[in-house]
């Protein structure tokens, strides 16, 4: 799994200020169904916001981490009921180009 800088979640959180939740968890949890429609539009949009229905923040964590360890894709941000997730294209024009890591201080 890809593992992001805090500048790379920066500039991805910048990125979807402006995004619509594209798919919605409800009261059956992550079906097959809802796994799928994730996939399709994490293949569509690379960046895709992800509304949870329910209170329950325990079962937001769960669905964000099978998501992104089923999927490959990388955990960018949980906010109240919404869950920001990236998974770079595989093609050799990508939608959304991240900044460079820095490289660590010796």
């Amino acid at each position: 799994m890809l593992q992001l800088s805090a500048d790379q979640c920066r500039h991805l959180r910048s990125l979807a200020h402006h995004l619509n939740p594209v798919v919605m968890i409800g009261s059956n949890g992550l079906t097959d169904s809802v796994m799928r429609e994730i996939a399709v539009n994490l293949d569509a949009h690379e960046l895709i916001k992800i509304r949870v229905l329910g209170d329950d923040r325990e079962a937001r964590v769960q669905f964000m981490e099978q998501i992104c360890a089923e999927l490959g894709a990388c955990p960018v941000q949980h906010l109240g009921k919404l869950l920001l997730i990236f998974r770079p294209s595989n093609t050799d024009k990508p939608k959304i180009i991240l900044p460079k890591q820095k490289k660590a201080a010796k």
